[in-house]
C-alpha cells in the first residue's frame, strides 16, 4: 500500500482544488482525519487540512460539542 503521508497529501489536494478552486482565495477549509481501526491509543489518528493549526483545533472542538449534544439518530437526514 501507499505511504499514508503520500495518500493525505493527495486527498488533500483533490479537496483542496474542489472547494477551493485554483486563482481564488481560499474560503473553504477542511481536515481529514485517518486512522487504524486496530491502531493503538493515543496514537491512532493522522490528519491532513489546507488551515492552520489553531483554526483545526476549533473546528474539531466545534465538531466534538455537536456531537456530544445530539442523541444517537439513526435514519437518513
Amino acid at each position: 500500500m501507499t505511504d499514508t503521508k503520500d495518500v493525505m497529501k493527495a486527498i488533500a489536494s483533490a479537496i483542496d482544488e474542489t472547494v477551493n478552486p485554483k486563482g481564488s482565495p481560499k474560503s473553504v477549509g477542511f481536515v481529514v482525519l485517518l486512522f487504524p481501526f486496530d491502531g493503538q491509543p493515543g496514537n491512532r489518528v493522522d490528519y491532513i487540512s489546507n488551515g492552520n493549526r489553531e483554526d483545526v483545533v476549533v473546528a474539531l472542538k466545534e465538531m466534538v460539542a455537536r456531537f456530544e449534544g445530539q442523541p444517537r439518530q439513526i435514519g437518513r437526514a
